[in-house]
């Protein structure tokens, strides 16, 4: 699959202009803090619970999952609003907030329920000939931020188990690797590509690859584009870096 450098600047440039939509599978469930990331991985570690994305029973079902019954929840430190009292018991109006550790929250694996969004796929591109021949690895995914679609580290990529489009996920994280960001941590700070411009072309390589194979998830792409992008426009420095990690992506496929 030759490179087309006219056809895929057009292609970038829809990236950039037609209307995007940036999908819900980014607010969908909390936003824990480091502390309480931190909290429930320990007891997930402790009780030997693979770690996953982690929401309440409510959530869960929200989500079309069901916590399994017997399952003990994973304490986390909640807020909670107290109103100050007079001496006669009456409320004055006031209050305050304290933390306190709730049990109210369940990893992924405690549950059963819908079957997870399936990838997308092509006889044009086989994913794993692809990552065997880019020599990328597939970990399990291990973080319990369920809004977090996926991940990338070295050479070696992780897809969230309820990632809502897996296959551009993986796009998206493999081109993290190839685009060589993933490497940048050996490298002196000026040398360091900034978050944005990073997001921006690793999902510009998903959204030229989705595209061109023909597969579902190119609005969802744009959304994202656009929102890391912002005002701004892709340099043609990160465009042509961006071509050619869509060419090699989708040759290591064929």
């Amino acid at each position: 699959m030759q490179q087309n450098q006219p056809q895929w600047s057009a292609i970038l440039a829809d990236a950039i202009n037609k209307p995007g939509v940036l999908s819900s599978a980014y607010s969908a469930f909390h936003n824990f803090s480091i502390g309480n990331q931190m909290l429930a991985w320990s007891q997930m570690t402790a009780r030997d619970i693979p770690i996953g994305p982690v929401a309440t029973f409510n959530d869960w079902q929200a989500l079309g999952r069901q916590v399994r019954r017997g399952e003990k929840a994973i304490e986390l430190v909640m807020p909670i609003t107290i109103n100050r009292k007079d001496q006669d018991g009456e409320k004055t109006g006031e209050s305050f907030t304290m933390f306190a550790m709730k049990p109210r929250w369940f990893a992924l694996s405690q549950t059963d329920g819908e079957d997870y969004a399936q990838e997308a796929k092509t006889p044009a591109w086989d994913a794993a000939k692809a990552m065997a021949a880019l020599e990328i690895e597939e970990i399990s995914y291990a973080m319990t931020d369920g809004n977090c679609q996926g991940y990338a580290t070295g050479s070696k990529i992780a897809i969230n188990p309820v990632a809502a489009l897996p296959h551009k996920t993986r796009f998206h994280e493999i081109a993290h690797v190839v685009l060589g960001h993933t490497k940048e941590h050996t490298m002196q700070d000026d040398e360091l590509t900034p978050r944005d411009v990073r997001e921006v072309e690793a999902e510009s390589v998903a959204y030229l690859c989705i595209s061109i194979l023909g597969l579902p998830g190119q609005e969802e792409s744009r959304g994202y584009i656009q929102h890391w992008l912002g005002s701004d426009k892709i340099e043609d420095k990160s465009a042509q870096k961006i071509f050619s990690a869509a060419n090699k992506i989708l040759k290591a496929g064929e």
